[in-house]
């Protein structure tokens, strides 16, 4: 055996130790999946009833674990049934990928040793003058940006429109007198894709200060690879959502910011980067702050 030694009576090779870190990141990416939600008590019950069938089979109480035994012949499938949302979630993971997205498999392959995509041109400034706008006057948006996929599941259940991204645009579809405003907005390829899309809500448990506008941005962020631009109705602000983490309250420098590092990085980390962009603006108020206040000249008396 290749590189094998022995622990005891036990033989353990390279292919072992290899198979003992495949399981282990895979059990450590299913317990990311359940992590904050009702699956992680439901899996601990499973796992409390196997270890109970497994003493019982060892104490030999027939009774007990024929009935116990029976349970667990149909135990897979009633994981499947049970879990079906994050089995959903891990395949989604899987697949999210930019090898097996929408289009010619050989120009995905190409893209990814690519360092930069076909965003290298992309227009964001009609969509950062719209999200100010709609925040300087507490309009809800919901805008959802993808450069990999064009997301028809999700277009599907919206309104096709197809247009160049206009700030114009953007504000009439997010009036609230609109009929297009209730739902959110896909930007895929420099283009308006489609308005009032459904989105998927997040079930883990968010802050109280998130309404369901957020709680869809952050669900349609975990399950694809998209950055989502929410501006707030109740009070004006503009947060965004990358893989689950949100960014909250930024201003129209960060989100550029945000939206640059997601279309033209191949592995952008939009929590780090806004995160480091509200500690250097949270310094510069504060040395703002500290700095004398220069006296006011008085006006002049008119005699």
């Amino acid at each position: 055996m290749i590189l094998g030694f022995n622990i005891g009576f036990l033989e353990i090779g390279f292919v072992d130790l290899l198979d003992i870190m495949f399981v282990s990141v895979l059990l450590y990416q299913v317990y990311k999946l359940m992590r904050g939600s009702v699956a992680i008590k439901i899996f601990l019950g499973f796992l409390i009833l196997y270890l109970i069938y497994l003493v019982v089979r060892a104490a030999q109480m027939e009774l007990v674990s024929n009935i116990l035994g029976q349970f667990m012949g149909v135990g897979v499938l009633a994981a499947i049934i049970l879990f079906q949302q994050e089995i959903r979630k891990f395949l989604l993971l899987l697949g999210r990928t930019s090898v097996f997205n929408e289009g010619n498999l050989l120009d995905n392959l190409k893209s990814i040793w690519s360092s930069k995509g076909s965003y290298q041109k992309a227009e964001i400034a009609p969509l950062i003058d719209a999200a100010k706008a709609l925040g300087g006057t507490n309009t809800g948006a919901l805008i959802v940006i993808s450069k990999n996929s064009e997301l028809k599941f999700y277009v599907e259940s919206g309104d096709r429109i197809d247009a160049i991204i206009s700030k114009r645009l953007l504000l009439a579809i997010f009036n609230k007198y609109s009929p297009l405003h209730d739902g959110a907005v896909i930007i895929h390829n420099n283009r308006i894709v489609a308005a009032r899309c459904i989105l998927p809500v997040t079930e883990r448990e968010v802050p109280a200060q998130f309404g369901l506008r957020h709680r869809a941005a952050i669900g349609m962020s975990e399950n694809t690879d998209t950055l989502v631009v929410v501006v707030s109705e109740e009070t004006g602000q503009i947060s965004t959502m990358r893989n689950g983490a949100i960014a909250h309250n930024l201003s129209t420098q960060e989100l550029r910011k945000a939206i640059n590092e997601y279309l033209h990085e191949d592995h952008p980390d939009v929590s780090s980067v806004t995160s480091n962009i509200l500690k250097k603006a949270k310094e510069e108020g504060s040395t703002k702050k500290e700095e004398p206040k220069s006296e006011k000249e008085e006006p002049a008396k008119v005699s």
